[in-house]
């Protein structure tokens, strides 16, 4: 084997696999190695195990190739894992560990996971794509391990379907804390390489000279990832942790205050109140403020606006101990948001505890909305539109990870609005709209999904409309998402 690995390694650095010079890891570490091992799919001998080299031989390529490959990337990642014979199920993480997942699956026989990046919008929805049974073990398959971070988002997912993981295989470990981190969250890695025995194996077939060993060798003594256990990093169990815990993890002062709230009065609903009168809405209100935690508005679907409006529901929120949410989702340059948000007819900043915003326009809409409170001392906070919940909505895949990302920029962001757990900050509130007691679409190409499945998906407050709104008996409604909603958010605390 140690020759193979090292036959490996040589061909690894021949394919433009291992790169030297000034570059920034996903963990935002500068290194003066990088490992690109997305090139592989170019070149199959490496990838190939001995199951499809005896195809080979078999269909004519001659014994000398199969002599010389016998033991590619794939068939020595599988000779690491010990657990193969407890372990029932494979899981690459995506996207380069899915074709070598694929050579094990076909090698030894093993049924296969697939882990998307994000859920689907249509269809199954189902994050986990494969058939598997509550129980199964499941062996993760990884290229290059810095933090172990991508490990343990995969894990997570799996758990969450009722698998187990006990152990993940990997090509390189780049001996910066992940393996640690693994080991902290209860799993087992191992690596074909560590950064120092691939670079002795370079040094050895003269790839490379011992100034560049012994560069990295200095650079991996003074450069550690931190910890990602459970209990420093709170984040990684975020849909485990009640608000009451959480409420003292958020930067935002609203989003505290309304993660308290939810745990006070034990609801998780946000009442959309989607009508056009005034009064309508606020003998609404009236009714359903002491069942929901957030009221939410469409200020400029109503026909008969006045300033006194918003004077009457801040005295209800006050009343009955609920928020207000303006779902304004704005979406324009900074200084036009800025006007929008303090000015007009509306002067939504006066009176709204959240408003929501698109992320389109980058951080300079949460920097224009910050413009837009400009003297106004009471706490307010930002909901980013993530993902949406019709039909065909194009909030998906990089843009999903461009709106967490801008998340973390300011204090004024409360939380997001998304489908589905795409963020792990137990600071932040996931809001999910799209809710009714039963699935369903509406002719305009709304998706609803039920109290429990979002719940478990994710959602912290969860946002209910015609499901009350259309109602024959209003209170019964509220009063029913407000149980069942409250039950899914005790069910996946304790689980």
């Amino acid at each position: 084997m140690e020759d193979q690995l090292k036959n490996c390694a040589v061909r690894l650095f021949d394919v433009n696999a291992v790169k030297f010079g000034n570059f920034v890891t996903k963990a935002g570490l500068q290194t003066p190695v990088y490992f690109d091992l997305r090139v592989i799919v170019s070149h199959p001998s490496l990838m190939v195990s001995s199951f499809h080299m005896r195809a080979r031989i078999f269909l004519g390529y001659g014994i000398h190739h199969w002599q010389k490959f016998q033991k590619a990337l794939s068939s020595l990642l599988w000779n690491l894992s010990e657990n193969s014979g407890g372990a029932t199920q494979l899981c690459g993480v995506p996207y380069t560990a899915l074709p070598l997942a694929t050579l094990i699956s076909v090698e030894a026989d093993m049924p296969m996971l697939i882990r998307r990046k994000e859920v689907k919008s249509y269809g199954t929805k189902k994050l986990i794509e494969g058939e598997f049974k509550e129980g199964e073990i499941c062996v993760i398959v990884e290229d290059v391990v810095t933090t172990g971070s991508s490990i343990l988002e995969t894990a997570k997912d799996l758990l969450n379907e009722g698998l187990k993981v006990q152990e993940a295989i990997v090509i390189l470990d780049r001996e910066q804390g992940g393996k640690n981190n693994l080991k902290i969250n209860g799993i087992r890695m191992r690596s074909l390489y560590t950064l120092s025995s691939f670079m002795g194996y370079l040094l050895e077939a003269r790839k490379v000279t011992l100034p560049v060993v012994e560069s990295v060798s200095s650079y991996l003594k003074r450069t550690h990832v931190p910890s990602l256990s459970g209990n420093d990093e709170k984040s990684l169990n975020r849909l485990q942790l009640r608000f009451e815990e959480r409420a003292k993890l958020t930067k935002n002062r609203a989003a505290a205050k309304l993660l308290d709230l939810m745990s006070t009065k034990e609801t998780t609903l946000c009442l959309a109140v989607d009508l056009i009168d005034t009064d309508a809405i606020l003998e609404l209100a009236n009714m359903a403020g002491p069942h929901i935690a957030v009221l939410k508005t469409h200020v400029d679907a109503i026909e008969n606006f006045t300033s006194e409006f918003p004077k009457a529901l801040r005295e209800l929120a006050e009343k009955h101990n609920f928020l207000i949410m303006e779902d304004r989702k704005f979406a324009d340059i900074g200084n036009t948001v800025s006007l929008q948000y303090r000015n007009g007819i509306y002067k939504i900043a006066n009176w709204a505890d959240f408003v929501t915003a698109h992320t389109l326009p980058g951080y300079g809409i949460i920097a224009g909305l910050k413009d837009g409170l400009e003297g106004i001392s009471a706490d307010r906070g930002i909901f980013l539109v993530t993902e949406m919940s019709c039909q065909g909505a194009l909030t998906l895949g990089d843009y999903v990870k461009s709106s967490v990302v801008l998340s973390k920029s300011s204090n004024l962001v409360a939380g997001l609005v998304c489908q589905a757990n795409v963020f792990a900050d137990p600071g932040l509130v996931q809001l999910t709209p799209g809710v009714r007691l039963t699935e369903t679409t509406d002719t305009l190409g709304q998706r609803y999904n039920t109290p429990h499945s979002v719940v478990h998906a994710g959602a912290d407050l969860v946002v209910v409309g015609r499901g009350v709104t259309e109602a024959r008996d209003k209170r019964s409604a509220i009063v029913e998402y407000k149980s069942k909603l409250w039950q899914a958010y005790v069910e996946r605390t304790s689980s």
